[in-house]
């Protein structure tokens, strides 16, 4: 939605059956608000089934629709970050709801104090078999200063501590995402369990044709009256967010959205913005994408190294075709670094086997902008059918730093690196002061380059850089799969000046005051991991844009996702092996 038509341009039928929706509700919000935790987990469960009996109608539907053959690889994407993202999501929220009673889920956060003084929560892996389907990946989510053990403790799900009829109730407006399929129900989910809001999903325009099998997908949410689903435009989104029974909203899209929903378009906006006034005043939280780097920390790589990291990087930038709010789109790099050229070449001719469709609306028009901002252009030909990815240099435009191109093109920008140490303290500084939003960035660095800086020293450098989810030698797109660890900005953007939006979403461990997640995945894959000192078993991670068997394991996944088992691991780990 990029503009506020006036709802007068809505048919009557339609102004009728919103009006509909959210009367039943509001009507409803009281019921959901005091539900007890087994229904929840009755809902949840059946849920589960639903999702399950409609998975390959889902993802075939969205692979089809991005023009990706069903037959190839890159299906299996839309495996990954639909059904089996959901269903992990289910997962996660049953486990501690089944564990709500006593609390004990709590039993199973591992809590450490950082260097700056900060507590730390390692939220995954808490489990044997967490262990065995994600080797070598973890999660800890750094709380907010002044945290303690004691008060995370106490704090975490304070909504089910609450007497049920001082509980919170809300009518919440989700304005979906069109880019990955499972943004919307996992939204959905949070805003029904950790803030007990029934929810209203509008359907982005770009994948609506999912409506139908959401609906069938959640239709124990809908039968409880806690969810309705709707499409529509521009217009529907304009009389949904100022529609008198929606109390709070929540959009994982862009700033651009965000701030006409807020303060208006055109001269109005602008008006509004500085005498701030915001012309919407209910509660908005968000998640809106941003200008994400990849820091390559110099350091002694092999030719191996270089391989699999250039393969690590083409993935950041190119999964889903690039349509990703936390694509990789600036590649800090070491300038003088001897290994700098041969990554670069790595890098290109890795994405040059990516021949994925972009399907994105605009993406054509914003490669030509992006490019036409870069310094030293290079277009990379992808075939026939796929755009050229662009790579440049990044100087002295604005541009290039702050806009979200959401598509094939990566900007480089080369750094002093007269140490690992300093350099890196330069590159943090850059991804803080110069480039837009805060939602995710990612850190290459060999494990020999770790030790020689020293973990804790590494961690007070790392604490500089203020980013909502940091992967380390993995992409930071592994916290988005991971719904125990909470997914959005870094805190601290007002309405005034969003970038990439306000509060979190996922948190199934539901932790208050939160302020990032670090994800940490090995350096290397299986056999060479062992020889980094690190324990993976993946010798060609799952989602790699040139793993050959992503769709036979993207299915294993979601299997596995909809009833875990130990049975049903030696099957998941071998299609992993083929890969």
């Amino acid at each position: 939605m990029d503009g506020h038509p006036p709802a007068s341009t809505l048919p009557d039928t339609t102004r009728a059956a919103l009006d509909a929706a959210l009367t039943d509700l509001d009507g409803a919000k009281t019921d959901w608000a005091q539900s007890s935790v087994e229904t929840r987990i009755r809902l949840l469960e059946a849920l589960k089934d639903d999702v399950m009996a409609v998975a390959q109608e889902w993802a075939e539907t969205s692979a089809r629709a991005k023009d990706v053959a069903l037959e190839t690889p890159a299906a299996g994407e839309d495996w990954i970050t639909g059904p089996y993202a959901t269903l992990e999501g289910i997962n996660a929220y049953l486990r501690v709801l089944g564990d709500m009673a006593d609390r004990s889920f709590l039993n199973t956060l591992k809590m450490r104090r950082l260097p700056t003084g900060q507590t730390a929560v390692r939220v995954m892996p808490t489990s044997l078999l967490e262990r065995l389907v994600l080797p070598g990946v973890s999660a800890e989510v750094w709380m907010a200063p002044g945290e303690t053990p004691d008060s995370i403790r106490t704090k975490a799900a304070s909504l089910y501590q609450t007497p049920v009829s001082d509980r919170p109730e809300a009518v919440s407006l989700v304005l979906g995402a069109g880019n990955i399929s499972s943004i919307a129900p996992l939204d959905v989910l949070y805003k029904l369990l950790v803030e007990n809001q029934v929810v209203l999903l509008k359907m982005n325009p770009v994948n609506a044709y999912l409506t139908p099998v959401f609906e069938r997908a959640m239709q124990p949410l809908i039968d409880a009256n806690a969810l309705r689903i709707v499409d529509g435009g521009a217009d529907v989104g304009a009389y949904l967010c100022d529609h008198p029974l929606v109390e709070e909203l929540h959009i994982t899209g862009s700033d651009k959205t965000h701030d006409a929903i807020v303060w208006g378009v055109g001269e109005e906006g602008e008006k509004n913005r500085a005498a701030g006034t915001p012309k919407n005043t209910r509660r908005f939280s968000s998640e809106l994408g941003s200008v994400s780097p990849t820091i390559v920390v110099p350091g002694s790589w092999s030719e191996a190294d270089i391989a699999f990291q250039a393969e690590n990087i083409a993935t950041m930038k190119l999964y889903n075709s690039g349509h990703n709010c936390i694509a990789c789109q600036t590649l800090v790099m070491p300038d003088g670094w001897d290994k700098g050229a041969a990554l670069l070449a790595a890098v290109k001719s890795v994405m040059a086997t990516s021949q994925r469709p972009a399907w994105y609306p605009g993406t054509e028009e914003r490669l030509e902008e992006y490019a036409a901002h870069l310094d030293d252009v290079e277009k990379i030909d992808r075939g026939p059918d796929a755009p050229a990815a662009v790579i440049g240099q990044i100087g002295a435009d604005a541009h290039a730093r702050n806009a979200e191109v959401f598509g094939p093109a990566l900007g480089v920008k080369t750094l002093p690196a007269a140490d690992a140490e300093s350099y890196l303290r330069a590159a943090i500084a850059y991804a803080n002061d110069d480039l837009w939003g805060t939602l995710g960035a990612n850190i290459l660095i060999h494990p020999a380059t770790m030790r020689q800086i020293g973990a804790e020293r590494f961690e007070e450098i790392l604490a500089e850089l203020r980013y909502g989810t940091i992967g380390i030698n993995g992409w930071c797109a592994f916290g988005f799969l991971i719904a125990t660890a909470p997914w959005g900005a870094f805190p601290g953007h007002t309405p005034e000046d969003i970038q990439s939006g306000t509060g979190v979403v996922h948190n199934a461990f539901m932790l208050e005051n939160t302020e990032r997640t670090i994800v940490r995945a090995p350096w290397a894959p299986f056999p060479r991991g062992f020889f980094s000192r690190e324990m993976s078993l993946m010798p060609h991670p799952p989602f790699f844009i040139n793993n050959r068997n992503q769709t036979r394991i993207g299915k294993a996944l979601t299997r596995f996702q909809y009833r875990p088992s130990w049975r049903k691991l030696p099957g998941l780990l071998r299609e992993v092996l083929r890969g």
